[in-house]
């Protein structure tokens, strides 16, 4: 499995011929000229993880590709004229590569805000993105894109959640918000669970797990 991260929480995964993109958000960039893409995944609504007015030229230029979305999402996205299937907890997909659907709704950011839904992606048994929440599948996950920074985490619920996940590897993503994110990889390397290595990805490289 190859994985290239495109700044925050834009992953592009491919393994066994399949090309998935998930969460190309305002926060992320490099992502606009990909090709030959199966599927795109949205975890949810907020900008920084689907930025609508770049999703558009995405898909001209990958006809073939299938956009899913939790179902607030996808209503969103086809006011503005861009067909999404609702992905919804514990759904299969079919992407190129199969696809399991984890989670419902978004992590609480303040009990003033309301909860918006958010679905998390299990990509052919091995990578999870969880989007921004702190959901475990209860199956085993080999790779874990783990939430580093955002209004709704501290890095000890980063922590937690990693150790809950205890995956083999664990790359770092939606850290577009902090100055210094190195500290962050450097407390997730030393207080992960045994057996658990942290890969940091800086954007538009790729590595191979």
């Amino acid at each position: 499995m190859r994985l290239t991260k495109y700044e925050h929480a834009c992953v592009l995964v491919e393994d066994d011929g399949a090309r998935i993109l998930i969460d190309p958000g305002t926060y992320s960039s490099g992502f606009e000229a990909l090709t030959g893409l199966d599927a795109v995944l949205i975890t949810h609504q907020h900008a920084d993880h689907v930025d609508a007015d770049r999703l558009g030229p995405l898909l001209a230029g990958n006809p073939h590709a299938r956009v899913y979305a939790d179902d607030a999402t996808a209503a969103i996205l086809r006011e503005k004229g861009l067909e999404a299937a609702v992905a919804s907890e514990r759904e299969q997909i079919s992407a190129g590569v199969d696809v399991t659907v984890y989670g419902v709704n978004h992590a609480v950011i303040h009990p003033d805000i309301p909860i918006i839904p958010n679905v998390g992606y299990l990509i052919n048994g091995r990578f999870f993105h969880p989007g921004d929440a702190f959901t475990v599948p209860d199956v085993p996950v080999d790779i874990l894109g783990l939430p580093t920074g955002a209004p709704w985490l501290k890095v000890s619920e980063a922590v937690e959640y990693l150790r809950a996940v205890a995956p083999r590897v664990a790359v770092p993503i939606h850290e577009a918000g902090l100055t210094r994110p190195a500290m962050h990889y450097r407390m997730f390397d030393q207080l992960a669970l045994s057996g658990t290595s942290v890969q940091v990805v800086e954007p538009g490289n790729t590595i191979e797990v």
